[in-house]
């Protein structure tokens, strides 16, 4: 939603506008759209090469470099690939009749047929043999181009990968002259990489695809020879089904991993809102012996298997409803290479070491040793490595509170584990439809909260759990608590509660499978404890293009735990000279909040990694929390998650010349009365600006609009209203502000029909954030 405002200004401060705006009107009027980055294919690299790579989006006319995040990993720009117009096509559909005709000819003379009448003897070349091919690819390009122009441009990488580049995933963002994409997932493996090779640029597509859409022809099953082990890159088409046949060994224990929704976690215009992978494996027989279209609870398949006899075997793989297009890529890891299934305990104590108990597939140890003696709380990465290879990862947990071990047997009221709180229970719901039960006691008025750690560190418990008092009374229950830190989760399975006591005495926490499941690997860990206020951060988006001088939005995101409602200030944390936060403060009991960030004067091409922090006060204390970069993403045209991103990146762009346009004088906070009106002043620079401009609100409470703006030599006073009905005291956060171009002309209204204008009016600049506070009148 929308506020706006004309400001028909004197003629004397219209002429102080100068020198910016005049800049700014015509460059922002030619500036390109923001590069859009679809996908990468392939989707990572082995250590040690050089790999070439397409990258398919939107806007990618003017893009010059791209970059990779970490060390070891560099990119360069080798092409841009135009889509071919139907023009374009028709040429080269007409090219390709005459050079077929001339093939013709020249076989005909060949044969000793005699050349027509006046004209010299047709030769069919060697270069025209070549132009055939060229323009056999072009059009087999054309007819698998994809219906969605967000995806229809590519351009062509070349990467270069460190031998000592650490494996793992890495963040690949385009950059233009005046923006920076947003980033996609580029793997940095150990392993032989193949791609799936094209089909023939000649090849006929097969029957319809098994999804029953006759538009869509389902191209054949593409079968590829390869050697474990090893990883395949591939894209599916529509009805698509890939096929690898390898050979394998009795006793060989294969892990076979797809990595499909890890590359791409949501596509806005598909449902589920990801690419639903599904991996089968067949014997020498042509058998299948294993399937798998998902691994527990994560969408990406995988699936062990060990080889009875030796032989060939086939690995295929395929979207599970044969689905597909350009941004459905893959990553397939195949060989008897480590895999971590589970561990126990799921975390540890700050401080010192853990030992911890590993199940998976060609591991060199049942436990290994977490060193957690350096370690902040939070969640870190665990994994195995072998002399050759590092196995994938699991999340461990590090906390601050005093830790046990589950007991034997406790499975009831009467058979209950007495703990003392706070405490951090590490336990596993062994069998199906248990509950494990813990006692503690309790005084009047305290209050416990009790959480569960197990979805968001990758254990299947789907976690249950309810306060009852000694008679058996429920006085808590919680199954599914939402937790909008966990950006990469569709179901929130974890649990938590708050309770109040209400008298002295012995209380029952129960721990359950909300499915009634069970087994090894159904790991929990439980937090018994008073209320601990804490906050985490999130910083959106992850990529940022401002000009240099001027101001650009931001949204932070505060993400409260256990009532915490203390408002947080932010802050830049070792940024370079020039940059600066507006609006740096989320209200108390607010969970986000609109700020701008302000660049300096300058340019730079190359990525300026930021980061922002949060300080507040909890119970007297300053804690200091460091936000998460993230992009809020659409899955299946309606959910929104905070995607975590590895960096915050801000591009300067080309127009380092201008300064900031528009410059806040005060005051620091503009406190707004209920029905009534407060205002600010800016100071526009020198600059030229003959004609009537805007600023517009961007997104304000409803209720709050600007009334009125009016000139003062170089300064503006900006009046704001508040409507009674529509807004109470209390309200308060930032107001983002841009500055428009002249409204544009309409176009004549046809009958039946309203006027409307003929194009979008461009944002010429961002005001810092302004802080208000609506209050009583």
């Amino acid at each position: 939603m929308t506020r706006r405002v004309n400001l028909n200004l004197p003629r004397y401060f219209l002429l102080t506008l100068t020198c910016v705006l005049a800049l700014v009107c015509p460059a922002r009027a030619q500036q390109p759209n923001t590069p859009h980055a679809g996908y990468v294919f392939p989707a990572g690299g082995r250590q040690g090469t050089t790999v070439e790579v397409k990258v398919g989006g939107q806007y990618l006319g003017n893009v010059t470099n791209a970059f990779v995040s970490g060390s070891g990993v560099q990119a360069a720009l080798v092409e841009y690939i135009k889509p071919l117009t139907q023009q374009q096509v028709n040429d080269l559909r007409q090219e390709q009749k005459q050079l077929q005709d001339k093939r013709a000819a020249a076989q005909q003379a060949r044969n000793g047929a005699p050349p027509a009448p006046d004209k010299p003897r047709p030769v069919f070349t060697a270069e025209d043999t070549k132009r055939i091919a060229e323009i056999r690819e072009k059009l087999a390009q054309f007819q698998k181009r994809t219906a969605n122009p967000v995806i229809g441009e590519t351009v062509t990488l070349k990467i270069t990968i460190a031998p000592d580049a650490d494996p793992g995933e890495r963040e690949l963002r385009l950059g233009a002259p005046n923006s920076l994409s947003q980033p996609l997932i580029f793997c940095v493996g150990q392993l032989p990489e193949i791609n799936k090779p094209e089909p023939p640029a000649d090849l006929q597509p097969a029957a319809p695809n098994r999804a029953g859409n006759p538009n869509t022809p389902a191209p054949p099953p593409v079968e590829t020879r390869i050697k474990l082990p090893c990883v395949v890159n591939g894209q599916i088409l529509p009805g698509g089904v890939d096929r690898y046949r390898f050979e394998a060994g009795k006793g060989q224990k294969l892990v076979i991993s797809a990595a499909a929704r890890d590359l791409m976690p949501y596509l806005a215009d598909a449902v589920p809102g990801w690419f639903q992978a599904a991996i089968s494996l067949y014997d020498w027989q042509g058998k299948e012996v294993a399937f798998a279209d998902h691994y527990r609870f994560q969408p990406d398949p995988v699936l062990f298997y060990e080889i009875p006899r030796d032989g060939e075997y086939v690995l295929q793989i395929r979207d599970s409803i044969y689905r597909g297009r350009e941004d459905f890529v893959y990553r397939l890891t195949a060989g008897e290479v480590p895999y971590v299934t589970g561990i126990f305990p799921l975390g540890g104590p700050a401080g010192a070491e853990t030992t911890v108990q590993l199940t998976g597939w060609n591991l060199p140890a049942a436990t290994v040793t977490q060193d957690d003696r350096s370690l902040a709380p939070g969640t870190y990465p665990l994994r195995v490595r072998t002399e050759t290879n590092v196995s994938n990862h699991l999340p461990f947990a590090v906390d601050t509170l005093p830790e046990i071990m589950a007991g034997e047997g406790i499975h009831s009221q009467s058979t209950a584990q007495p703990v003392t709180l706070p405490v951090i229970v590490n336990g596993r719901i062994e069998k199906p439809g248990q509950w494990d039960v813990f006692r503690f006691q309790g005084r009047a008025g305290d209050e416990v909260v009790a959480e569960t750690m197990a979805r968001r560190l990758d254990s299947p418990l789907d976690s249950v759990i309810k306060l009852t008092d000694a008679a058996g009374k429920q006085l808590a229950f919680n199954d599914d608590f939402e937790d909008k830190g966990a950006g990469l989760q569709t179901h929130y399975a974890d649990s938590w509660f708050r309770a109040k006591l209400p008298a002295n005495g012995a209380y029952y926490l129960y721990v359950g499978d909300a499915q009634h499941q069970g087994g090894p690997d159904y790991a929990y860990r439980l937090r018994l404890s008073p209320p601990r206020p804490d906050f985490d951060l999130r910083v959106v988006p992850s990529s940022v293009t401002v000009r240099g001088g001027m101001a650009v939005p931001l949204t932070v995101y505060a993400l409260r735990h256990d009532g915490f409602s203390n408002e947080i200030t932010l802050a830049l944390k070792g940024a370079p000279p020039g940059y600066a936060l507006s609006g740096n403060t989320v209200p108390a009991n607010e969970n986000q909040v609109r700020v701008t960030l302000t660049a300096p004067a300058e340019t730079n091409d190359t990525p300026v990694n930021l980061t922002v922090e949060g300080f507040a006060r909890i119970d007297g204390q300053a804690v200091i929390r460091q936000a998460v970069p993230a992009d809020n993403m659409m899955q299946a045209f309606a959910y929104w998650h905070l995607v975590p991103s590895k960096e915050l990146d801000v591009t300067l762009s080309s127009r380092g010349q201008l300064r900031i346009p528009l410059k806040i004088l005060g005051p620091d906070l503009v406190q707004i009365p209920v029905g009534g009106t407060a205002g600010f002043r800016m100071r526009v620079p020198g600059v030229q600006f003959t004609n009537n401009f805007e600023l517009q609100l961007s997104d304000p409470p409803d209720g709050l609009t600007i009334q009125d703006v009016s000139a003062v030599g170089t300064e503006a006073q900006i009046t704001l209203h508040t409507d009674a009905k529509k807004i109470k005291p209390g309200v308060k956060g930032n107001l983002i502000i841009n500055l428009l171009n002249k409204r544009p002309p309409q176009q004549p209204a046809r009958a039946g029909a309203p006027a409307r204008n003929n194009q979008q009016r461009p944002v010429l600049g961002v005001l810092p954030a302004i802080p208000f506070e609506v209050v009583a009148p």
